[in-house]
């Protein structure tokens, strides 16, 4: 379900949550603001939170009204199990829709992760209804991390643990995105979807047995319901990275030590630091000279658009093509249409 904006709506502007005179959020208000911020002015948020919601389609309708009104991009998905969202905009107006969201009791708690940037991390606004804030696929076994989740580390915690002989790091993302930066150290499952990683790990089972199971993720909402499912799997020590890597590399006390390369971000900054310390290094090779790159581009053929890593030179020799079967594809296809032919 893809939300729309609607006229007229019930409950929208009247809701706690959307009171005008209470936040001052009106179209005039945004408009006034906007004339007096920076350009360069803008915020990045991260979030997460599982909490049920009685009624996800009128939620989600207020949710757009208000990330409409203070003009914010990203993508936001909401399921009767709680929300999962990414938005960027002015910071006046990603400030307000932290209070708003803050000082909403259905919202009251969430926490968020905030980056500084320059302009929008993202071309439009997309707000859709979920069956879960994250997918596991599993069916009638499926459960709540309310009900069920591995106990939290502090980045300090899991700075001090990771390195232990009864420890092992689970990484909980997608291949392409631990490609670009991981724990060192770390068990890396070559997945390509969330909902893979319940295979994985009973086709694994014996690499973790008798450990301390260390999950991560990007920002944690993954590792909620990963380490959960660990426990009831029958692995009886699961933890997580509170706040994920995310929050690890702002944690001044540890100052990201520990992690190589860069974490993946669903946003066009693709790649953001971690590491702040002389121990920072590139784990990512160039696909075509396998030098040092963490440059993720996408392959000149669209039909092809793969990911890859691809350094500053051979992104020049080689027009962004993975492959010259790509490159033929596309010459044999403008052939085709008679383009540049005499």
């Amino acid at each position: 379900m893809v939300a729309k904006r609607r006229k007229g709506l019930a409950g929208g502007w009247s809701s706690p949550i959307f009171k005008r005179s209470k936040f001052g959020i009106g179209k005039g208000r945004v408009n006034t603001l906007k004339s007096c911020i920076s350009v360069e002015s803008y915020q990045i948020l991260l979030y997460y939170l599982y909490r049920p919601f009685d009624d996800t389609a009128g939620y989600l309708a207020e949710h757009l009204e208000l990330c409409e009104t203070l003009e914010l991009r990203g993508r936001v998905l909401i399921a009767d199990e709680g929300l999962n969202g990414t938005v960027s905009g002015r910071r006046d107006m990603t400030e307000r829709y932290m209070r708003v969201l803050r000082e909403d009791p259905r919202t009251e708690g969430i926490q968020f992760k905030v980056d500084p940037a320059e302009g929008h991390a993202f071309p439009r606004l997309n707000i859709k209804r979920r069956e879960e804030v994250v997918t596991l696929d599993l069916g009638e076994e499926d459960f709540s991390p309310g009900e069920t989740t591995g106990e939290h580390l502090t980045p300090e915690q899991w700075r001090e643990w990771m390195t232990r002989d009864d420890t092992v790091l689970v990484d909980a993302r997608n291949q392409y995105e631990w490609e670009l930066g991981h724990f060192e150290g770390a068990l890396l499952p070559p997945v390509e979807n969330f909902r893979d990683l319940p295979g994985w790990v009973r086709e694994n089972r014996s690499q973790l047995e008798g450990k301390k199971i260390m999950t991560y993720c990007t920002g944690g909402i993954r590792c909620e319901k990963f380490s959960g499912f660990l426990l009831r799997e029958g692995f009886s020590e699961v933890y997580q990275l509170d706040g994920g890597i995310v929050t690890y590399g702002k944690e001044a006390g540890v100052k990201g030590e520990g992690f190589a390369g860069k974490c993946y971000v669903f946003d066009q900054r693709v790649g953001v630091e971690v590491n702040h310390t002389k121990g920072a290094k590139v784990v990512s090779r160039c696909l075509h000279c396998g030098a040092a790159s963490d440059r993720y581009v996408n392959c000149g053929w669209s039909r092809c658009n793969r990911q890859y890593f691809c350094c500053e030179a051979c992104d020049r020799d080689r027009l962004r093509f993975c492959s010259s079967v790509c490159e033929e594809a596309l010459i044999l296809s403008v052939a085709s249409l008679g383009i540049g032919c005499d």
